[in-house]
């Protein structure tokens, strides 16, 4: 029998308790992004697995994927749009997060991400198998969200009129590390660690609830727009994710640092910006 609840939306932050109610509802797709190794292991009954890693990254910038590669891999997930889609990580939410851009990208608008990382619940909540699961194929549609994807260019031409938010650790934002061949950060550029949106203790990750995570924002003008980015996507992904929820305007700069950082374009280092 389908649930009471088939056509609630899905929560930005699904809570364990919104998941365990819809797990037999006929339109649910559950996504784990893990490798396929962790995925062998044990994951939730009935989950797709599309490795963040190999699926959702492309190229040495590790930009979004080509069209033609999402259309396949969401078709192939089982996910058209009358889906709702949970996804769940191994250590990390921002991985979650990643998937979440992507499919608001792509207009896949009714997605959440699981509030703890996978085996973070009492034994017995969830049924769990190590059996590959394959999906009922469905024809999935993209509808590009160009609103919420920016490039380097657009990145130049809003400094004086939006937000810059680097995602990365500290460390990275200063100019200490780097995964590019130039370290430091996008001139103007504030530094809001995607870190900051979840509790860690020991392997076990949780996203903060909405009025913690409402006061790591709150010095920003809602008005303005934002415009995130971190190394690879993934950190600005999660931050993305919150800013929706919490009513601002935010999208994401695809190519990252690892564009920026390996282009002849400005950059600052030190603690410029910081917030």
């Amino acid at each position: 029998m389908l649930s009471t609840l088939l056509f609630s939306k899905v929560p930005e932050i699904v809570p364990l308790s919104w998941l365990k109610s819809h797990l037999h509802d006929s339109s649910l797709v559950l996504i784990d992004v893990r490798s396929a190794e962790e995925y062998k292991k044990g994951h939730l009954q009935n989950a797709v697995n599309i490795p963040v890693f190999d699926k959702l990254f492309y190229g040495e910038t590790m930009l979004i994927p080509p069209l033609s590669n999402l259309k396949k891999i969401f078709s192939e997930a089982g996910i058209d749009d009358k889906s709702q889609i949970v996804v769940y990580c191994g250590k990390n939410p921002i991985w979650s997060a990643r998937f979440y851009w992507i499919s608001k990208v792509l207009g896949a608008d009714d997605v959440g991400i699981l509030k703890v990382n996978y085996g973070n619940w009492e034994k017995g909540t969830f049924r769990v198998s190590t059996k590959h699961f394959h999906a009922k194929y469905r024809d999935f549609t993209p509808k590009i969200n160009n609103n919420i994807l920016k490039t380097k260019l657009d990145v130049l031409t809003s400094m004086k009129n939006s937000y810059i938010i680097d995602g990365r650790p500290n460390a990275f934002y200063i100019g200490e590390k780097s995964h590019a061949k130039r370290a430091g950060h996008i001139p103007k550029a504030l530094n809001i660690p995607g870190n900051l949106n979840y509790n860690l203790h020991g392997t076990k990750r949780s996203i903060k609830d909405f009025q913690h995570l409402a006061k790591i924002y709150e010095h920003l003008n809602v008005k303005k727009p934002i415009i995130l980015y971190c190394e690879d996507g993934a950190d600005a992904a999660m931050n993305f994710l919150v800013l929706k929820k919490l009513g601002y305007n935010a999208s994401v700069y695809d190519g990252s640092w690892l564009e920026w950082g390996n282009s002849n374009l400005p950059i600052e280092k030190g603690e410029v910006g910081v917030k």
